[in-house]
């Protein structure tokens, strides 16, 4: 877990300090050193505050794991009286200025859900009610894979469902990976209705479609495979695609290109 306790940030007469916001990374090892390295160099002031949390959760990526993880988030989250909930995973780029621009448009204390669908229709998953019955249900959920964010206000409404070890619970009742289970009871179970947002991104979508000229509105970007290829941001930059085939430490220099390990000998 990896709260964001920077400076106060301003965008156009929008305020809002950075240390409202808990950004949970849940990383399953696989790119820890570049995280960790990224989250150094980046000086996100992780020293006044930002921390690692060892969930004791299997680093498998089956249901029960993710979930494990998930609900150790939520409870962090809680615990540290924080304002905005915002998941990512360990294969998204974190833009934290436009993060803090978005969440500044909405009122922490009131019901938001944003983030960004995999899905072009409701997921319909099966909620058991009791050893014999079930009936259908049918809800949006952001995708993980390009991160979301709860308000403070929603999370403690999630609490009867999410906190202690309800939410594993929660997400053996529908049989569901972790972002369908927070959708499931955000839409299903509160009635919150997603908020969408084009401006998160994951390996499941095409990302050479993001622009050049559109990076640095965006909130989240990815790198993964989609269809069978290397899917990740098209861009030249100071680092070949042999140094950085994730495109990440472009995609920072191209943003920040005052950051020490960014080459000075390239434009962006």
């Amino acid at each position: 877990s990896l709260p964001l306790p920077c400076n106060p940030l301003r965008f156009g007469g929008l305020f809002l300090p950075a240390a409202d916001i808990g950004v949970c990374l849940e990383d399953d090892g696989l790119w820890h050193s570049v995280w960790y390295l990224l989250c150094e160099l980046l000086r996100l002031c992780l020293s006044t505050g930002g921390r690692m949390v060892n969930t004791n959760c299997s680093a498998a990526h089956s249901r029960q794991a993710l979930s494990c993880k998930m609900a150790v988030e939520y409870d962090k989250f809680i615990e540290s009286g924080k304002k905005w909930f915002c998941h990512v995973d360990d294969d998204n780029y974190v833009n934290a200025r436009t993060l803090v621009k978005l969440l500044s448009q909405y009122p922490h204390a009131q019901d938001i859900y944003i983030g960004k669908p995999s899905l072009d229709r409701p997921i319909e998953a099966t909620e058991r009610i009791s050893e014999n019955k079930v009936r259908p249900v049918h809800f949006w959920f952001a995708t993980g894979g390009a991160g979301f964010c709860i308000s403070r206000g929603l999370a403690l409404k999630m609490s009867p469902w999410a906190s202690g070890g309800h939410f594993m619970n929660t997400a053996e009742k529908i049989r569901l990976p972790d972002d369908c289970t927070i959708g499931y009871i955000i839409e299903a179970v509160l009635g919150v209705k997603l908020i969408r947002s084009n401006l998160f991104h994951s390996h499941l979508e095409n990302l050479q479609q993001v622009l050049r000229s559109d990076i640095a509105n965006q909130v989240t970007l990815s790198y993964g495979t989609f269809e069978n290829k290397r899917n990740a941001i098209n861009m030249k930059g100071g680092f070949s695609v042999e140094e950085d085939p994730s495109r990440f430490r472009s995609i920072h220099c191209l943003l920040y290109p005052d950051t020490p390990w960014c080459p000075s000998n390239f434009t962006y």
